[in-house]
């Protein structure tokens, strides 16, 4: 028989920053069916609210050792949830720019239809020449939907360096999409990006 412990959300936090497993069950028990709702509201897609949970706990685990004992383990799930909706919501919304954009401009692109994975392939390819901590900025920025305040807060750094690593990397993939002809679709989807 599994023995199951209750936890009050302070000890919960602390025990799961020790790495125990029963207490983020206890945390998934507790909270996974409203952040469930949460997402769901949103993105009206039970799989994609489900993939929401399953990325919030992911996050919370991934990070046990950073989380800070004064803010409640709820706010991080709901500011975690929230981050991944929007990020959910850009995707579906720019994956949705694109086909449009080729239904607009036909065979100008290069008479051969473009596929988006061909495209995604690109641009995290694109990613991975970044230096690593330009890298990390960025995707805190354009996947995880962080403003540069957010960014500079949790990396400790400054805004205004957050923005020259911004600048810097949005300058490198100017140029890398335009090394391989595709500057006129992917650029729209990086400067529309939330910054």
């Amino acid at each position: 028989m599994k023995i199951v412990r209750e936890f009050s959300e302070s000890d919960c936090l602390r025990l799961i920053k020790q790495d125990d497993s029963q207490a983020f069950d206890a945390l998934f028990r507790q909270y996974s069916s409203h952040v469930y709702r949460f997402a769901y509201g949103y993105l009206k897609s039970q799989s994609e609210a489900e993939d929401v949970v399953q990325q919030c706990f992911l996050k919370i685990w991934e990070k046990r050792q950073q989380l800070r004992e004064d803010v409640p383990l709820k706010s991080y799930l709901f500011t975690t949830a929230h981050h991944t909706i929007l990020n959910q919501l850009r995707h579906s919304h720019y994956q949705r720019i694109y086909q449009e954009h080729l239904l607009r401009v036909g065979n100008k692109v290069t008479g051969n239809e473009v596929e988006f994975s061909e495209l995604e392939n690109l641009y995290l390819a694109a990613l991975t020449q970044l230096p690593p901590k330009r890298r990390q900025i960025f995707e805190l920025s354009r996947q995880q939907g962080l403003s540069y305040p957010e960014i500079a807060q949790e990396l400790n750094i400054s805004v205004k360096t957050v923005e020259a690593q911004m600048t810097q990397a949005l300058k490198f993939l100017r140029d890398y999409f335009q090394q391989h002809g595709t500057a006129l679709i992917v650029l729209p989807l990086l400067f529309f990006l939330k910054k």
